[in-house]
């Protein structure tokens, strides 16, 4: 006589039970194709594209169709690029008013940037502009991304305006300017220099030292008198007044993205 209650090892549950716990693992996390989709990447077939392509990664791996992604813990990078997958994730540009700081918090009493947009969710500036410097400033609760941006090495392009005294700046002026300037940092990277009128210069650089165009137009005998930027890699808003602040849209959240991309296979050393 065979006893069937006294091992129970081998019993295979039933078949609804299977079903379900299969459905569960099949369910878990999300199509990678719709989130990339949800962040501005295109449609569907365009995300499809990108994914059978091997141009997105999770988790370091190259991606393959039909992969599920958990948006509160996996790593998703386009080209080498994160983009934030993650619920809750805010990405604001606003327009730096002068006398405004970049710190969360200032002991001299100061407005800061964090004042001027939402208190929830949380976020920070991406670099910094000094008190005296207007423009644009992109605040987010994104640290993958901010990190990228403001990298010094290999951060994406910075174009700003500069009011500058001493009238004319010469030719060779220019050229120094472009070529780098010896700082007591370093010497700087080139950079893009354009004069539109005298007295005015328009200069796109990718690094993010401290008070860096002030000091470059210093060292050429032009000191800044007004300073404003006016982009950040593909960012620009000129409808945008001072103290105003909007939301980025999913097709820049995609250009930024593409941008840091991009800056990081122009800047890094090769291996």
């Amino acid at each position: 006589m065979t006893d069937n209650t006294s091992d129970d090892a081998g019993f295979e549950p039933p078949l609804w039970e299977q079903l379900a716990e299969q459905s569960a693992q099949l369910h878990q996390g999300v199509r990678l194709q719709k989130v990339l989709a949800a962040t501005g990447w295109g449609s569907r077939r365009v995300c499809e594209e990108l994914i059978a392509e091997g141009r997105v990664t999770v988790n370091g791996e190259v991606a393959v169709l039909g992969r599920r992604v958990e948006a509160d813990v996996d790593r998703v990078e386009v080209d080498g690029a994160p983009i934030g997958v993650r619920p809750g994730l805010v990405y604001y540009l606003l327009n730096k008013p002068a006398g405004v700081v970049t710190t969360s918090k200032d002991t001299h009493g100061r407005p800061t940037v964090v004042e001027i947009v939402p208190a929830e969710p949380r976020v920070f500036s991406v670099g910094r502009l000094d008190a005296d410097t207007e423009g644009l400033l992109l605040l987010t609760n994104d640290g993958d991304l901010a990190n990228r941006i403001a990298h010094p090495s290999h951060g994406v392009e910075k174009e700003y305006l500069a009011e500058v005294s001493g009238g004319a700046v010469s030719a060779g002026q220019l050229r120094q300017l472009r070529e780098g300037i010896e700082l007591e940092d370093g010497i700087t990277a080139p950079a893009k220099v354009s004069q539109p009128e005298t007295g005015l210069l328009r200069l796109t650089i990718h690094e993010g030292r401290n008070r860096q165009v002030r000091r470059m137009c210093d060292a050429v005998g032009h000191p800044v008198t007004r300073l404003v930027r006016t982009r950040i890699g593909p960012l620009s808003d000129r409808s945008l007044a001072p103290g105003d602040w909007r939301e980025l849209t999913a097709a820049e959240r995609r250009a930024t993205t593409e941008a840091v991309a991009e800056s990081a296979h122009q800047y890094d050393p090769p291996s």
